[in-house]
């Protein structure tokens, strides 16, 4: 096979693994990121404790997070025929995806939101923040770079299970492998085509570390930050969060303590 008749087919190829990927990411972070705030505020200790809702919870994303995703993807076929009217091609490819993914970055963003110092919630709390003042100015802004490294990970994933669900007619780079590279035996279309999807990888991977680095520098900057958001709401100065945080003898005190 010619360069002149591989040059169609990859541009093509690399379009479809595209479409499929940032679609799916975006229903991932849709649908993952209020489920993992919302395992974080009703847990034990959250500020939305409740702990049927968080066990129920809990169990929706372990199950769909031990489905195989090549499993999933034939579980799904009817739904895709219901939903879209097709299981084949990029846009049927994109609904095994999401739903796969959604689970994975929902405790990334667990993870990533437990990390933020107890100390500022609490302070924000002191100046009388509320359960969403709180998640919005303080938990959300200060995970902001592992969010961003948690979603620069559930890209590459959605790259690796994209190039998986070509074996079943899902389009893009891996259906383009399966069908010239293994069942014709062109092996230097199946070169270029992992080349490919390194190189994918690679920038994806390189950006988001990018942009998680200067989103933690500036989070450092203005570690104040909350404290300015919240001042409205205390009627008066606000207490310096970045200098409490760290102490909690330092911290704002309530009526009662």
């Amino acid at each position: 096979m010619t360069w002149s008749q591989m040059q169609p087919l990859l541009s093509d190829a690399c379009l479809d693994t595209l479409f499929m990927v940032g679609w799916s990411t975006l229903y991932a972070v849709l649908g993952g990121l209020p489920l993992g705030i919302l395992l974080v505020l009703t847990d034990r200790g959250g500020l939305l404790q409740n702990a049927l809702v968080a066990k129920v919870t809990g169990v929706i994303v372990n199950i769909g997070r031990s489905l195989p995703f090549f499993i999933l993807m034939i579980v799904l076929i009817p739904f895709c025929r219901f939903l879209i009217g097709t299981s084949i091609g990029p846009s049927a490819a994109v609904v095994p995806l999401a739903i796969g993914a959604i689970p994975f970055f929902a405790r990334l963003v667990e993870t990533a939101v437990r990390e933020v110092d107890h100390g500022l919630v609490e302070a924000a709390q002191s100046m009388g923040g509320g359960t969403w003042t709180t998640v919005f100015k303080v938990l959300l802004p200060q995970s902001l770079p592992s969010l961003v490294a948690g979603a620069t990970t559930t890209v590459i994933a959605l790259i690796g299970y994209s190039a998986m669900a070509g074996a079943i007619g899902g389009g893009g780079l891996g259906n383009l492998a399966y069908i010239y590279g293994y069942q014709r035996f062109e092996t230097t279309l199946m070169v270029i085509t992992v080349v490919l999807l390194i190189a994918i990888v690679t920038v994806v991977q390189l950006a988001g570390d990018l942009a998680a680095r200067r989103l933690a520098d500036r989070g450092h900057a203005g570690a104040a930050a909350p404290a300015r958001l919240l001042r409205s709401r205390s009627g008066g100065a606000a207490p310096d969060i970045a200098g409490t945080a760290g102490d909690p003898a330092a911290a704002p005190r309530t009526p009662g303590g």
